[in-house]
């Protein structure tokens, strides 16, 4: 073997790549800026930590202040977090401080702050009832400041995005918002279809012991953080009662989750007075919202876009390929500033140039982005029929068929794969290993032999028949690949009861299952395939069969579905022009 002799770097050399590194650096957020397709920064800025204010009640705030090292009167963006400001918080903090520094740059004041009872703030974390209070007195506490030029704008994902809902009916000074991955229907997130969604409950309050635990430790330190939330959570998903779940998982009960466990029912007047205070047919203010096909906030969003609507708003709506929790893009958090500094330029600084023609951007999953006038577009319904065979076509069986059956047992609950669960794990998954399993049904179409775009709705109309009074059935909507592989679109449940269906006299009842919303391009070669099943634990926690949600007793049940003449079960699909 020959060795070559390296030649030594020279120093003109070594100087000059120094001397590109650190151009390099300080330059590095107009590079990022410009990779992620920002507006570019134009200001040094200037930051203020750990300002005390002072709420209603004499609680004071941990609040930090962003500005344009310039000075002046500016527009203010305020952000409001239980997940921490700084480093010291870990990964989110940091997050948090780059994009407040981000918002500052481009000549912004920003507040952000952690909410009562989380990290330097006082008083006790109870989500959503203190937010609206503290929201608006930190309002004031703005338009005291010498600072304030009369906007403000709200800005931030999943909780930040609820705290913003709380105060927006309330206050004139805000001027925009641009709510990310979030809704304002707090108990049809935590209680969807009128289950109970463990997955998400269980990890939220599990994230905020380990924040906790965590706290001021090195970033290094803290690389347990999701393997230790894994192994807590899954402890606890297979708890039963669940109302002690909390302990199980943090070591301790949480004051919050025991709540929702004891207002569970969706009348009561807690749930009633929440929806009713958001007041979101009176929020005058611009807004923004951001979306992911794949989290567990879509549907509440989208109704909320069609509240807005239906007040006479004009909302943007943007929908992008993102679920919760997912590592390159948390909380759609990267994408969500981008459409933020547009919306909040146009209407904080009335710099409209940046706002796009369309109001409506979506990503079709499998074809890209696709701008339009409105959501959902125009389409056609088409019907699927399950068959007997296993197949689903587009005429239902003409005569008799038997029914298929399976038993659905929660001592051992379908699990959920995937989706919209609050999961690291979730978004596009294989289903194969769901496929092996005896509670799974399988309806597979013939092979498209060119390509077919749905976007907008979907449901599931199914007759079916249960041995339990109380029971669920859940249908998932996937694309079979030519080699085999099978992913999931989208999903939802239906919770029987014997006061919710109406049954004929052979005793079989008819249901639909809203399956959400999804925009999707099936290639050819591609197949549609329908998974019918009774759960998707602990996404929509597993089905007692008692009757009772959160009890101990489980009971087995035996499921039929019906799909012959006189009950043609059908996937109904709203087809678009490519």
């Amino acid at each position: 073997m020959v060795m070559r002799r390296l030649r030594p770097i020279s120093l003109f050399s070594l100087i000059s790549l120094i001397a590109l590194g650190i151009m390099g650096y300080r330059r590095r957020w107009r590079i990022f800026a410009r990779v992620l397709k920002w507006t570019p920064p134009h200001n040094q800025i200037t930051v203020e930590i750990g300002l005390r204010v002072a709420m209603e009640d004499g609680v004071t705030l941990a609040t930090d202040h962003y500005a344009p090292a310039t000075g002046g009167n500016h527009p203010t963006i305020l952000i409001r977090s239980p997940y921490g400001r700084m480093a010291k918080a870990g990964a989110f903090g940091i997050f948090l401080a780059l994009f407040a520094q981000r918002f500052a740059e481009r000549g912004y004041h920003v507040i952000v702050q952690d909410t009562r009872g989380r990290f330097d703030s006082e008083g006790e974390f109870f989500p959503y009832f203190h937010e609206k209070q503290d929201g608006l007195d930190t309002i004031a506490w703005i338009k005291q400041q010498g600072w304030y030029n009369g906007k403000i704008g709200l800005w931030g994902p999943s909780y930040l995005g609820i705290v913003q809902w709380a105060v927006a009916a309330h206050d004139p000074a805000i001027h925009a918002l641009v709510p990310i991955v979030t809704s304002t229907d707090m108990r049809g997130t935590i209680f969807p279809d009128d289950a109970f969604d463990l997955g998400l409950a269980m990890r939220w309050l599990t994230i905020f012991a380990l924040l906790d635990a965590y706290r001021g430790k090195p970033l290094p330190m803290q690389i347990g953080f999701i393997p230790r939330l894994e192994r807590s959570t899954k402890r606890a998903f297979a708890h039963l009662p669940i109302g002690e779940a909390d302990a199980v998982s943090t070591g301790a009960a949480v004051d919050f989750y025991r709540y929702w466990i004891d207002h569970a029912d969706p009348h009561d007047p807690e749930w009633v007075t929440m929806n009713e205070d958001v007041r979101l047919a009176e929020v005058s203010a611009p807004v923004h919202l951001v979306a992911g096909w794949y989290d567990f906030f879509l549907r509440g969003q989208l109704k909320d876009y069609e509240a807005l609507k239906a007040a006479g708003r004009h909302p943007y709506l943007t929908v992008g390929p993102w679920y919760h929790l997912q590592p390159t893009n948390p909380m759609g958090m990267i994408d969500g500033f981008r459409e933020g500094i547009l919306w909040l330029e146009a209407h904080l600084k009335g710099e409209r140039s940046g706002l796009r023609q369309l109001p409506v951007r979506i990503y079709v999953l499998g074809a890209g982005w696709r701008d339009l006038p409105d959501f959902p577009p125009p389409s056609t319904e088409r019907r699927y029929y399950l068959r007997g065979d296993g197949s689903l076509a587009e005429s239902p069986e003409d005569g008799t068929c038997d029914p298929k059956r399976y038993t659905y047992d929660p001592n051992d609950p379908t699990p959920i794969r995937g989706g919209a669960a609050f999961d690291f794990r979730g978004g596009a998954r294989d289903c194969r290993p769901l496929e092996r399993r005896r509670d799974v049904l399988c309806y597979t179409a013939a092979v498209f032999r060119q390509a077919v775009t749905m976007i907008g709705y979907l449901r599931l109309e199914l007759y079916v028949e249960s041995s339990n009074p109380y029971t669920d059935f859940h249908g998932r909507v996937c694309d079979v690949h030519p080699n085999g592989r099978v992913v999931n679109i989208c999903e939802g449940l239906f919770r029987l009861t014997p006061d919710n269906v109406q049954r004929g006299e052979d005793g079989v009842a008819r249901i639909t299952i809203d399956l959400w919303a999804t925009a999707y391009r099936f290639a050819a070669g591609h197949a549609l395939r329908l998974h019918v099943s009774s759960g998707a634990h602990p996404h929509w926690a597993r089905n007692p069969g008692t009757g009772e949600l959160f009890g101990v007793a489980l009971r087995s049940s035996e499921q039929c579905i019906y799909h012959d003449a006189d009950h043609p079960s059908a996937l109904v699909v709203p087809i678009t022009e490519h």
